[in-house]
């Protein structure tokens, strides 16, 4: 399946913002636990704390910024959730033991389009869902279901 943008959208990168009221624990989260590399960081700018977050390679970017004081975030909803397509079953182990290693625990889908199809899903500090899938969309097919 290839797709390409609108001839009238000529876009480069993509990047996804969202608020964080745990700042340095979903830093250390997505930067070290998830391994995420780190493309962009700053503090205190104009009263915002950021890191962009992105994949080797690929224009796309996950962007994570703290602001306020006390910093206020809209309340996670189950289907806010940041789906990483891994290559195969082996690899969704291997993701879920670094992260179970570090303290965390798979937690229950709301959908359940990812479980039928082994995804397994975590909580990053703010609540908000990160899914583990075993196929890359795209290049494969969905497993089960």
């Amino acid at each position: 399946m290839h797709h390409s943008w609108p001839a009238h959208l000529e876009v480069g990168a993509v990047r996804f913002a969202r608020p964080t009221a745990k700042y340095d624990e979903v830093l250390v989260f997505y930067r070290d636990v998830l391994g995420l590399p780190v493309l962009g960081e700053w503090r205190g700018h104009r009263g915002y704390d950021g890191i962009l977050l992105g994949l080797p390679g690929t224009p796309v970017h996950m962007e994570l910024l703290q602001h306020g004081d006390p910093p206020r975030i809209p309340e996670p909803h189950p289907e806010n959730q940041l789906v990483l397509y891994l290559r195969g079953p082996e690899a969704v182990s291997t993701a879920c033991r670094r992260l179970t290693e570090h303290g965390y625990s798979p937690v229950p889908a709301a959908n359940p389009y990812w479980p039928e199809r082994g995804a397994v899903l975590f909580e990053d500090p703010d609540g908000w869902l990160v899914v583990l899938a075993p196929w890359v969309f795209g290049e494969e097919p969905p497993p089960g279901g």
